[in-house]
């Protein structure tokens, strides 16, 4: 029963974040949260932080803010992927998980722009497609290299403790 428990949670913990986000990102597809719907709100809170703007003006800051909450949700999504991969499939490369992650998030893209075809007020395309897989890569690439730069100062940080610290250890005693 407890391996059957553990069994369990460990799959949710390592699924359930991506589903979380194929569950916003369903929620987000429905009319309700269309350009004209969220231009308000938005253009409020904006205005709020950065002052009054004109009507032409705020038109292009809004769909820089909608596109940009693609590339970013589809990024975080990407990421959520990647970690369900990683945790699923232990003998995989990371290249492997990448490919299986970027995969995952660009089929829930490609289903969330066909969604909105079939909604009066929104419109699904293949550039909003191509922009949440590259959301997904570069925030993959980010975190790569978030990895690569952390290991890197981690053995560095190593060897100056090792062989710079001016108090090392000898036979279990402090050399100060």
């Amino acid at each position: 029963m407890w391996n059957e428990r553990r069994r369990l949670n460990y799959w949710l913990s390592a699924w359930l974040p991506a589903a979380v986000c194929v569950g916003v990102i369903y929620v987000e597809s429905t009319a309700a949260f269309g350009a004209e719907y969220t231009s308000g709100p938005l253009r409020a809170l904006y205005e709020a932080l950065f002052g009054h703007m004109g009507n032409a003006q705020w038109e292009v800051v809004h769909l820089a803010l909608r596109k940009s909450g693609h590339f970013l949700g589809y990024g975080v999504m990407g990421l959520a992927w990647l970690r369900a991969w990683r945790m699923t499939l232990i003998k995989a490369s990371f290249v492997q998980d990448v490919v299986l992650a970027l995969l995952s998030t660009g089929v829930v893209a490609s289903a969330d722009e066909w969604h909105q075809t079939y909604l009066p007020n929104r419109t699904g395309t293949p550039r909003d497609v191509l922009l949440d897989i590259c959301g997904a890569l570069t925030l993959q690439l980010a975190f790569y290299l978030f990895l690569r730069f952390s290991r890197s100062r981690q053995r560095e940080k190593g060897l100056r403790s090792r062989f710079f610290s001016p108090s090392r250890k000898k036979h279990g005693r402090s050399m100060e």
